[in-house]
């Protein structure tokens, strides 16, 4: 039985390339169409796109930091229902 489409290296190999194609088609069409800045910074080549990926990136790691704050034990359900349990 041969694997998911999804999960073979050619099938990756060629989605990664699509992928970056769609990127690369992305910021070059800054080129056709004037951007409408409202600040000087704005109006640089390629600014939307290393704006967009800093922006993503600090939501990760936002993330992940409230993810450490939030954390809780894997047992930590269990020790409420021992609770419970011992003192019904």
């Amino acid at each position: 039985m041969q694997p998911h489409w999804l999960v073979r290296p050619r099938t990756i190999r060629i989605l990664w390339i699509v992928f970056a194609a769609v990127l690369a088609a992305t910021v070059a069409a800054q080129w056709l169409v004037a951007p409408q800045a409202h600040f000087e910074i704005e109006e640089r080549f390629g600014f939307s796109a290393v704006y967009g990926f800093l922006a993503c990136a600090a939501m990760v790691i936002g993330a992940k930091a409230i993810g450490l704050l939030l954390k809780r034990r894997d047992d930590y359900y269990d020790d409420a229902q021992r609770a419970r349990n011992d003192r019904g």
